[in-house]
């Protein structure tokens, strides 16, 4: 399908990710994935952050709201707990969860599943997109995700690599 990878080996879109479990025949599949110079626990509080903004482009699925730079120290996700927000709208549900491993969600009809690899002294972030409806649609869809889970990610890459920020 036009857009299904992006930034993954077959061997990463090969793999088991926790949303296979709940959409196992989907008419979308796409995967994504970036090297981040971070462990799995550094990077893990700001895919946690996905709570609360989507880190993509804000004009457009934040309302023009900047998401947050700066972690806000948000306690551990759970399943059932809201997945992402848009403009301080709560949206989606948190279907599983396991800390510094994978935070899988349910939006609009997809699911999706952030898994954190470790790799020697970095993670691999993976993302991998799953939707059982909406076969005629799911060109679109997977191309529109690219460009917004791409730029979502270069995000989570660059705030998880910054320097911490000083004590106040």
């Amino acid at each position: 399908m036009i857009g299904d990878r992006w930034g993954v080996t077959d061997d990463e879109v090969a793999r088991r990710y926790p949303c296979d479990e709940l959409v196992p025949v989907p008419v979308l599949q796409a995967w994504r994935g970036v090297t981040v110079h971070s462990t799995p626990d550094g990077l893990w509080p700001w895919v946690a952050e996905i709570r609360l903004a989507p880190y993509s482009y804000d004009w457009i699925d934040n309302l023009g709201r900047r998401s947050p730079r700066q972690l806000r120290a948000l306690p551990e996700p759970a399943a059932g707990q809201h997945f992402t927000a848009s403009g301080n709208r709560p949206l989606g549900r948190i279907l599983s969860v396991s800390a510094a491993e994978q935070l899988t969600g349910g939006i609009m009809g997809a699911v999706m599943s952030y898994v954190l690899v470790p790799n020697g002294d970095s993670t691999r972030l993976l993302l991998k997109i799953v939707m059982a409806k909406g076969r005629w649609l799911a060109p679109l869809i997977s191309v529109g995700d690219l460009v917004m889970a791409r730029r979502q990610l270069l995000n989570l890459k660059r705030l998880a690599e910054q320097p911490p920020a000083p004590s106040a």
